[in-house]
């Protein structure tokens, strides 16, 4: 069985824009490049589970999320980053389905194509929705970071909190 990482994308690969979908508007968190690369380094496979509910609300399109995510790929890849999958829920906050996190639907798909070590895997996202579903997924280990949205660092059920992805090598150790 892998271990892995399973990231959040906005606030925590990229600035948290509202509804991001141009590449154009697309920018990386400082240190995403080479905290990615640190973690390959440790074996872990990379996952990205993100929550797209401006494709619900009609602000953009799927085709729109699939060009900016093989965008972003590509670009990872320019650093030797290999995303293993990107799993996104499309759907708006009271649509009722199975993938919008804190649910755990995104993982579950993931699951079916990789065999993964949960107890040793990872989730790093930005708000209690994420770490939520990590807890409902039964992954071990959580770091929320403050590169996206706003929280209470007191309210935070996360394992570990930090300012952004860049951080996250003094927590995730060799």
């Amino acid at each position: 069985m892998q271990k892995a990482i399973f990231l959040d994308r906005d606030g925590v690969i990229n600035i948290e824009k509202n509804y991001l979908y141009k590449i154009e508007d697309f920018e990386f968190v400082e240190g995403v490049f080479e905290t990615l690369q640190y973690l390959q380094s440790l074996e872990y496979k990379l996952f990205i589970i993100t929550n797209q509910s401006g494709i619900g609300r009609g602000y953009y399109s799927l085709d729109d999320f699939d060009l900016l995510t093989n965008w972003m790929k590509k670009e990872l890849e320019k650093y030797d980053i290999k995303i293993s999958q990107v799993e996104l829920c499309p759907h708006g906050p009271n649509d009722g389905c199975n993938c919008r996190k804190p649910k755990i639907g995104m993982i579950k798909n993931i699951l079916k194509n990789h065999d993964i070590n949960l107890d040793k895997s990872w989730l790093i996202g930005d708000k209690s929705s994420d770490i939520k579903c990590a807890n409902n997924a039964k992954i071990t280990n959580t770091i929320q970071v403050k590169s996206g949205h706003n929280f209470n660092e007191k309210e935070s059920i996360a394992d570990y909190i930090c300012p952004s992805i860049k951080e996250v090598k003094d927590i995730i150790l060799d």
